[in-house]
């Protein structure tokens, strides 16, 4: 065989120096897989597939503890009605999260609508379609001023939504006078803002309009992140911003489409509420913020952004739900209900962190 590692002599050819039977290919030698790495990979690869075998764990388990009250058709929808306003929020939170950032200020927004629309409607005489109008155009605003701090200020999600929070929360108590609006006004003045609380029977079953609500919110931002263009353009900005922009994204105008959307679903969410409590109280779902972050998380979505289904939030609030629910029907104090809770928020981060660790 001719020696290929010295240069060829003057007038030899180069077809005399290199052989070509002495053709190699370097070759990779493949590991396989272990079982614990392939379903590393396959959670990364279906993000929503965690939270929905949690979910049917969960159901199993607390039928088994807490008995056949667990599994009746009235239980069930039971559940449902009451993750419906936190479920609503964690779809707005969800959003926000998805493009790496978060917001602290969705609960707030959502009572202070409540309590616009409830003013307008009963007691200054607004006709309570408009009035609800204005409360939804009020919401997408102050989803705006949160994408404005954002974007153009450049101040962190964290910080800019920490401070509006307090801002949303002191017009609350100033419009509402720290006082509620009664059930009795409501009916007698804009029986329309308890729409969303009337229940539907189905047999044993009571669903209210407010869980089927819920349910379509998620449905249609199913549709909207992954069906179109915009959708694309918020998972990309949430991985990776700046190359984002190299792409052409206009990422100022996705951000702020993404926080004014979560302001207008906080609005809708004030009105669910206001059917789902009877009243409006200035200082409902005062924890709001933290239970919707808590249903995100659960639900598989990661804190980092651009990973996630939107649905993962959904069966978070349900995992929460489901996890009340059982506890309390178990006998369980509500203290250890909510020690429950912060174990399931530590473990849903650690396991996102150990599913983001997956090699490419």
């Amino acid at each position: 065989m001719t020696d290929t590692s010295q240069p060829p002599r003057k007038g030899q050819d180069f077809e005399q120096v290199l052989d070509k039977s002495d053709t190699r290919v370097a070759s990779f030698e493949t590991r396989a897989k272990s079982p614990v790495e392939r379903l590393q990979h396959l959670l990364h690869g279906n993000p929503t597939l965690v939270p929905v075998i949690v979910l049917l764990v969960s159901i199993a388990a607390f039928g088994v503890i807490a008995g056949g009250k667990f599994f009746s058709a009235f239980n069930l929808t039971l559940i449902m009605q009451q993750v419906s306003i936190i479920g609503i929020l964690a779809a707005a939170q969800t959003l926000i999260i998805l493009t790496a950032g978060i917001d602290l200020s969705v609960a707030a927004i959502m009572v202070l609508m409540a309590v616009i629309a409830g003013n307008l409607a009963v007691y200054s005489g607004v006709p309570s379609g408009i009035a609800l109008l204005i409360a939804f155009a009020g919401g997408a605003g102050a989803g705006l001023m949160n994408g404005f701090l954002v974007t153009k200020i450049k101040l962190p999600p964290f910080i800019s939504t920490l401070g509006t929070w307090s801002i949303f929360y002191a017009l609350n108590l100033w419009l509402s006078g720290a006082q509620s609006i009664r059930s009795q006004d409501i009916d007698a003045n804009a029986p329309l803002l308890k729409l969303f609380g009337e229940t539907i029977a189905i047999g044993s079953a009571r669903l209210t309009y407010g869980s089927l609500l819920m349910v379509l919110i998620f449905l249609v931002l199913w549709y909207m992140l992954n069906k179109t263009a915009w959708g694309r353009h918020v998972y990309a900005v949430g991985d990776d911003k700046d190359a984002a922009e190299l792409a052409g994204i206009r990422t100022d105008r996705t951000l702020l489409s993404v926080y004014a959307l979560s302001g207008l679903i906080c609005a809708i969410a004030a009105w669910a509420s206001i059917g789902r409590v009877g009243s409006i109280s200035p200082q409902a779902f005062y924890d709001g913020n933290l239970q919707s972050i808590t249903a995100v998380v659960i639900g598989g979505i990661s804190l980092f952004g651009g990973r996630g289904s939107i649905l993962g939030a959904l069966f978070g609030a349900l995992i929460v739900g489901v996890f009340q629910s059982g506890l309390r029907l178990a006998g369980v104090d509500v203290l250890w209900q909510v020690f429950a809770i912060g174990w399931l928020i530590i473990l849903a981060v650690a396991i996102d962190q150990w599913i983001r660790k997956v090699s490419a």
